[in-house]
């Protein structure tokens, strides 16, 4: 079965740090990009980070840029989201997503269940 499961999340004051993982199973990770996304109460998921396949590429939303680090460990079907100089607005659910695009033109796209990152004083 495919799964995703996200941990790491958890309740932090504003200026400190939270490192979220992502394990995967029941798929080929290293063949697929992966990327973090959050949403906010009331609000639709947005894009926070995304790794390629290999870990050579990485890009930000620039809410987080220079603040937060994605990685990945294909050894480990484990990706990463190292969050530092936490704010209260990133005060999210953070949730992990698998996309590849096959040659056929088929979309491949697995999501987690999502964790909660709180961030207040």
């Amino acid at each position: 079965q495919v799964q995703l499961v996200e941990s790491g999340g958890g309740l932090v004051q504003p200026g400190g740090s939270l490192r979220l993982s992502c394990a995967a199973s029941g798929f080929t990770f290293s063949s697929y990009a992966m990327s973090w996304y959050r949403q906010f109460p009331g609000k639709e998921r947005e894009l926070v980070a995304v790794i390629t396949s290999a870990g050579g590429s990485t890009m930000y939303a620039d809410s987080v840029k220079g603040r937060f680090t994605i990685s990945r460990d294909n050894a480990k079907n484990t990706v990463y989201l190292q969050m530092n100089s936490l704010k209260p607005e990133d005060t999210a659910v953070y949730y992990c997503n698998a996309e590849l695009l096959g040659w056929d033109g088929t979309r491949y796209d697995y999501w987690g269940q999502g964790t909660q990152v709180t961030v207040s004083s």
